[in-house]
């Protein structure tokens, strides 16, 4: 089968001519349905567990240090939780600052939440500044032409600048223009299509991996932000991850709705987490 008539098209370059909700297009693919029931589910024992109701701020902490954790990992810092517990200087050596730069960016997603469906281009380039933490004058903005991408774990062939801009520029219309596709299909075509574009010179992984999680807690199905994605991506692993964003990246019906199951998968992994953390905290035993 070929590509989706005319969802690549809408959805990655520009929203200009197109359907007024095109990615309800990408819903109605075939197995993505039952991928958004899944995550339903997942989210809704989490939010049902008993511990919930007493100690949801606990929860949420320990799914930000946790999701910090799972993005690091898919950025080559793969450190052991209670490493990064332990650990109060991110400044040493690159996986260290790679560490610092995911803990931030977990902090500062959730500052983020009233902008992102007004602005998200400024979303963004806030969310780099935060990452990159250095004064460089290519940090928080897009990639000019020429101008080397940092992102060795992602070895995709990387579109060039106007046509970076251009697909970005169309993402942020959507984003801005709503609709009634579910959270876990947007947030898959956000993390995804920063994922193929790697719009910054650095820190685009974690970058997408933070908007995800912005759409998420902000579209309402994880208002809490208990049911950290990045836990999931990691515990699938790199090589699946990437395996998947080929998927997507070949504009298929079956590679889209393949990244984005893959996508439903790593939320319902990151809610079984912190169901366990409620389990835990219920035995007393964290």
């Amino acid at each position: 089968m070929g590509r989706a008539p005319g969802v690549r098209r809408v959805v990655l370059m520009s929203t200009t001519g197109a359907t007024a909700d095109p990615l309800a297009a990408l819903a109605a693919l075939p197995g993505v349905a039952d991928s958004v029931e899944s995550v339903r589910k997942a989210v809704d024992r989490v939010y049902g567990h008993r511990v919930m109701r007493r100690r949801s701020n606990e929860i949420t902490s320990e799914a930000a240090l946790r999701g910090a954790r799972g993005t690091a990992a898919l950025a080559g810092a793969d450190w052991a939780l209670e490493e990064v517990r332990r650990r109060s200087d991110f400044s040493g050596d690159e996986e260290a600052r790679t560490m610092g730069a995911a803990l931030r960016l977990t902090a500062e997603a959730g500052q983020l939440l009233s902008i992102w469906r007004q602005s998200p281009l400024r979303v963004l380039a806030r969310l780099h500044l935060v990452a990159a933490a250095d004064k460089d004058e290519r940090i928080g903005r897009p990639r000019h032409e020429g101008e080397p991408v940092d992102e060795p774990l992602i070895g995709l062939p990387l579109p060039d600048a106007a046509e970076a801009h251009g697909r970005l520029e169309g993402l942020s219309e959507l984003i801005i223009a709503g609709g009634s596709a579910p959270a876990l299909v947007t947030a898959a075509v956000v993390h995804g299509e920063l994922l193929a574009l790697r719009p910054f010179t650095s820190h685009n992984g974690l970058v997408a991996r933070t908007a995800e999680r912005i759409v998420l807690v902000g579209s309402g199905l994880d208002p809490k932000s208990v049911c950290p994605a990045e836990v999931g991506h990691a515990e699938l692993g790199r090589e699946a991850y990437l395996r998947a964003l080929e998927g997507y990246v070949s504009g298929t019906p079956e590679g889209l709705a393949a990244w984005i199951a893959h996508c439903g998968r790593a939320v319902g992994l990151g809610a079984r987490e912190s169901t366990a953390v409620c389990e835990a905290l219920q035995r007393g035993a964290a």
